[in-house]
């Protein structure tokens, strides 16, 4: 444990240390559940915002993409400013972006206040877990991360249906309102449990590295959105794409002069870390539509209602929770190679296959897809996450989990950009027209089924594709690694 951190704190007590990973868990909790509480609703907000449900992704992206960008800045804050102050102020804007989404009478609006929500969750999470590595000895650290992670595996469980049961109950408001009690309890405990955390020779912040990764996502964000729009321009959408791409460049350029960069460049020297974080984001940006894409087809073209549409969600998280327990097995028999190659073309099978549903498709067909899907896409998030930290070296092991923390968060945003630019790109005039006036039985009939499955597809066929990147990854790994 390093001493420094506690400079100007008390050390906590027996009583603290109870306390503390619930605190931590609190916090989790609340920005897994905010990551799928919205889906379910979106067609519902947008009925009330006078919007085009198709419009709405950019309520889900604002949140990914501003957790994905203001990650990187979590530790160097809470070194500098304290965990407690921090991780209570975190918890603050969250609330109030909550308070704000709620009173947003517009699309833009909602956007802005999602940003502040993700803002607060950026910081939440990540000084979180930070204050659990100083607070607690090593013997410990794996039981109580293992409880604090509990939550997040119940928040994406409860959000779809929860989401789909206020609506449904009360109003899509109370989908944010519920988060202000739990806001106001989790304030009171930072003050009252968790020690100032600092640390006195904190190196400057990489600020030119943060607005060039921040800018380049930003961009690249657009520029995928507005290929699926007639109203922009090729020239505009190729100039959004270069100015991303020139932003990455300067931030290579910018990282290997600068002493302490905001994410390393030596650590793609590490072979299964490349391949495990370029796998990441084209495998996750195949998949990461489908929490937003899904729930909107189960209403608009299927007709379910809310509720049951998130109670439908159900079985998908259960068996991603279950197929947890095959993945060391499966990765000790085959290493991570053969099991990420052949796991990833499945799950670009099985993505496509969506592209079979129909308003006539049985209920039982419908949940059969879903648990294969929940438990390869587990399988699949499990298998890469580990091969990107296991190779690492533990001077670089925090470096590589904070961008490894980054990349998941923007990739689960790129996915979302993608999923609506195509099914932006694809549906037809009268079914935006029906959706535009909230008449989501007419756009059902006008073609809707059609934009919906050449979406699945092409997202499908991108996952088949992706998995090209993991021929790269060291042979036999997993096997030596793991046994």
């Amino acid at each position: 444990m390093d001493k420094n951190r506690f400079a100007g704190a008390n050390r906590p007590d027996k009583h603290a240390l109870r306390v503390i990973p619930w605190i931590v868990a609190i916090a989790f909790f609340m920005q897994m559940l905010d990551t799928s509480i919205m889906n379910t609703a979106l067609p519902s907000i947008a009925g009330s915002l006078g919007e085009n449900p198709v419009s709405m992704h950019w309520a889900v992206i604002a949140y990914l993409l501003t957790l994905a960008v203001f990650m990187p800045i979590s530790g160097w804050a809470a070194d500098r400013l304290g965990t407690r102050r921090v991780l209570g102020l975190a918890i603050i804007v969250f609330s109030l972006g909550s308070l704000f989404c709620a009173l947003s009478t517009s699309l833009p609006m909602l956007v802005a206040a999602r940003v502040a929500q993700g803002l607060g969750g950026a910081f939440m999470v990540p000084v979180g877990r930070l204050m659990l590595l100083l607070v607690y000895p090593r013997r410990l650290l794996v039981p109580v991360l293992s409880f604090v992670s509990i939550p997040g595996l119940i928040g994406p469980l409860l959000g779809p249906t929860l989401g789909g049961f206020l609506v449904q109950a009360a109003s899509w408001h109370w989908i944010f309102l519920i988060n202000l009690p739990v806001g106001l309890l989790g304030c009171l405990a930072v003050l009252r449990y968790i020690p100032d955390l600092r640390r006195p020779d904190v190196v400057r912040f990489d600020l030119g590295g943060f607005l060039l990764f921040g800018l380049a996502m930003l961009l690249i964000s657009f520029a995928l959105d507005s290929s699926g729009r007639s109203e922009f321009s090729v020239l505009l959408i190729g100039a959004l794409a270069v100015g991303g791409l020139l932003c990455i460049g300067l931030y290579v350029l910018h990282a290997r002069r600068h002493a302490a960069p905001l994410f390393r460049l030596d650590i793609f020297r590490i072979r299964s870390f490349s391949v495990g974080i370029w796998g990441n984001i084209f495998a996750r940006l195949a998949a990461g539509g489908m929490p937003y894409m899904t729930p909107m087809l189960l209403q608009l073209l299927m007709g379910y209602p809310p509720f049951e549409a998130g109670l439908i969600m159900i079985p998908l998280t259960v068996m991603a929770i279950f197929s947890k327990a095959m993945a060391t097995r499966l990765l000790r028999r085959f290493g991570y190679r053969k099991v990420l190659l052949v796991n990833t073309m499945l799950l670009g099978g099985l993505i496509a296959s969506f592209s079979a549903f129909t308003p006539h498709t049985p209920l039982w067909a419908v949940l059969g897809i879903f648990c294969v899907f929940g438990a390869v896409n587990s399988l699949q998030h499990t298998s890469m996450n580990t091969l990107t930290l296991i190779g690492l070296p533990d001077d670089q092991a925090s470096s590589g989990n904070s961008l490894l923390s980054v990349v998941m968060q923007l990739a689960a945003s790129l996915g979302v950009t993608a999923s609506a630019a195509l099914l932006a790109a694809f549906m037809p005039p009268e079914a935006d027209s029906a959706l535009m006036a909230g008449q989501y039985q007419l756009a059902g009939q006008a073609n809707l089924a059609g934009a919906f499955h050449l979406t699945y597809l092409c997202m499908g066929i991108f996952s088949v594709l992706a998995a090209l990147i993991f021929l790269y990854t060291p042979s036999g790994l997993g096997r030596r690694k793991l046994n």
